[in-house]
């Protein structure tokens, strides 16, 4: 689904990310951890095509994130960390606008829309600009315009952010039944009980460099996740 293979890339004479692999299958939700500056927001972004990368080769389905950018983009949805929405719009024109882009059928995606709007509480508040919106209320139109298309690769950078915890909750049963169905979800989060519970497997990225991935028995053995990630953090620091 999501094939990263020697990605580095690099901010003058600094490395933010060195060689990095990963592979993220279908009916996989791959949790990516590390501290902030470890270079998951620049791995996320070259992933989704915002970012040009140095070495290594990127797929998504199969298609080169270099060679084939629309085709890659046309199969995934991106949610950044802050949401940097059309705020002149109202929340149902915006979920129009995304799925005239992506060319959702109009009863497709009035009952996408209803459905999501109801799961996430935000359906009486769509015709609202989003200008009003609350940072909690704009976080849960990104993802439902994220979810809207029906994606086959859905990529996170800290989802949760801004959730109330009944929203997160809904998150959470959302993108298991994502993957459920064959998709797969790629999504960094700093709230490693989240991680733990809820992804099949995690990797674990320092200094740019891959320090640790598998599924979580694998990383974590008999420990916590958050022992994990620490005593990993303090090697060689």
């Amino acid at each position: 689904m999501l094939k990263i293979e020697g990605l580095t890339k690099t901010y003058g004479s600094k490395k933010a990310v060195d060689q990095l692999s990963l592979h993220i299958q279908p009916g996989e939700i791959y949790g990516f951890i590390g501290h902030n500056g470890a270079g998951k927001t620049t791995t996320i972004k070259a992933c989704c095509g915002i970012l040009q990368f140095d070495q290594g080769e990127i797929t998504v389905c199969g298609r080169s994130i270099r060679r084939e950018p629309l085709a890659c983009k046309q199969r995934l949805a991106y949610i950044p960390d802050n949401p940097d929405l059309y705020e002149f719009m109202s929340g149902i024109g915006y979920l129009n606008f995304i799925a005239d882009i992506f060319k959702v059928p109009k009863e497709e995606r009035a009952e996408r829309i209803r459905y999501y709007g109801e799961k996430l509480e935000l359906k009486e508040d769509l015709a609202e600009k989003i200008s009003a919106y609350s940072h909690g209320m704009k976080q849960k139109l990104a993802v439902i315009s994220a979810f809207l298309h029906e994606p086959k690769l859905i990529i996170m950078d800290e989802p949760f952010v801004g959730l109330d915890p009944k929203a997160s909750h809904t998150l959470k049963n959302m993108m298991r039944d994502h993957c459920d169905r064959g998709g797969a979800i790629f999504f960094s989060t700093h709230v490693l009980e989240v991680a733990e519970k809820l992804c099949d497997k995690v990797a674990i990225i320092k200094k740019g460099r891959l320090v640790a991935s598998g599924t979580m028995e694998e990383v974590k053995g008999q420990d916590s996740l958050e022992e994990v990630f620490l005593e990993l953090e303090g090697e060689n620091a």
